[in-house]
């Protein structure tokens, strides 16, 4: 959808296939129990430069589909961590010197981490596993505990003991050492779909182009006359492509394509880690102590969702994919009445697995760029190469890097 919204603005008429009837991949909404939530609770940051000017573009005002909050990291009874609304990198400083619950020691080392990482430009002169870069810049297990591990597997989705460092410093040089707002907390106010992806539908329809919904692509193939698609109710010819499909789908779309085998061998050498969303419906009101709270349990984050529904979100592979439904909703659920004071139990509750996620974000692993060896084959995802690691974020910024390769070259509306 980003590529579509960016093509369309720049006069290129676009054919948009997509094989759910629902508008957003991973990012989408569905209905459980009759309410309007998301396939998984995915977080949103002021960094998201991207993201937000597209929904301006195509007249998705972020100022009434979001809330922006200042950063605050909450772990009931154990630690809270609040940014002030100071200039950066002064909010920053403030926040880390006056989190409560972490001893001075901890606070003090994560001052002084984020001081020499800005010195050194946010680079390693190689990469390493995040909780090697813990213990080279002697991080407190307070700080690493309930403020550092917290935002690398959010973030990263990868254990802590694989997980890029760099990846994770880069997250930091765009977020918290950043202007002030891009450490902000963005809070949907609207499911994913209607978040970004259905006005961008709205507006590529505006300009020209088309959104077909339902419709799968099942292989891509070509010759000097253009590329073809399989699945195309049309049969037509396109001077470009944009593969938008999972990482693990993209060898089936290009089988006929044995240019693009340089690409596909990077692909497959990626692997994938799980998400784990549970949602949990309550008889009455739940009052989480903020609108992002860290449990570290069964849990990794709380969120709520509207006055009764709390969801629950762990990164990564761990234990509790292992655990029967019941006794992972029954864990949860403690771990909700522990942050929000004493609960019935749910009226239902529905668990999400998402077991391809992400990719594994560790030192040096390979991602492919957008461009291909065949010409105006193109590839976009949170996969794709880029500073970042699989985010909302990153996919936007894939499908922009798209369309500006191809508005070169191809011919406009």
């Amino acid at each position: 959808m980003a590529a579509a919204a960016e093509l369309a603005a720049r006069g290129v008429r676009v054919s948009l296939f997509e094989a759910s009837r629902t508008l957003g991949g991973r990012a989408r909404r569905t209905e459980l129990h009759g309410h309007p939530l998301d396939n998984g609770q995915h977080i949103l940051v002021g960094a998201y430069t991207e993201l937000l000017r597209l929904m301006r573009l195509v007249g998705a005002d972020p100022e009434t589909l979001l809330e922006r909050l200042p950063l605050t990291l909450a772990f009931p009874g154990r630690m809270r961590l609040a940014a002030p609304p100071l200039p950066a990198p002064l909010h920053l400083a403030v926040a880390l010197l006056t989190a409560q619950g972490l001893p001075l020691a901890a606070r003090l080392g994560a001052v002084r981490f984020m001081r020499h990482m800005k010195r050194a430009g946010f680079r390693l002169d190689a990469d390493i596993p995040f909780t090697a870069l813990m213990h080279r810049h002697d991080q407190h297990a307070a700080a690493v505990r309930y403020l550092w591990a917290p935002l690398c597997i959010s973030a990263l989705n990868t254990p802590l003991d694989e997980a890029s460092a760099q990846v994770f410093l880069n997250v930091l040089r765009d977020s918290l050492a950043a202007r002030r707002e891009a450490s902000d907390l963005l809070i949907a106010r609207a499911d994913f779909s209607a978040l970004f992806p259905e006005p961008a539908e709205r507006f590529v329809l505006a300009h020209g182009g088309e959104v077909l919904r339902g419709t799968a692509i099942v292989s891509v193939a070509w010759d000097p006359y253009g590329f073809r698609l399989e699945g195309d109710p049309a049969g037509r010819s396109y001077s470009h492509v944009i593969a938008a499909v999972a990482p693990y789908r993209l060898a089936a779309l290009a089988r006929n394509l044995p240019r693009v085998a340089p690409t596909l061998e990077t692909v497959a050498q990626l692997e994938y880690e799980p998400i784990l969303t549970a949602y949990l419906a309550y008889p009455q009101a739940v009052r989480l102590p903020a609108a992002m709270v860290g449990v570290g349990g069964t849990a990794h984050f709380l969120f709520p969702r509207g006055e009764r529904i709390v969801a629950a979100v762990s990164s990564a592979r761990g234990p509790q994919l292992d655990l029967p439904c019941e006794e992972l909703i029954a864990r949860i659920h403690a771990e909700v009445a522990e942050a929000a004071g004493a609960l019935p139990p749910p009226e239902w509750s529905q668990v999400i697995v998402e077991k391809r996620a992400t990719f594994a974000c560790r030192p040096g692993v390979a991602r492919p760029a957008c461009e291909t060896p065949l010409a105006n084959f193109l590839i976009a995802g949170d996969y794709v190469a880029s500073d970042y690691p699989a985010t909302l974020e990153a996919a936007v910024r894939s499908g922009v890097a798209c369309a500006r390769l191809i508005s070169r070259s191809a011919p406009r509306s």
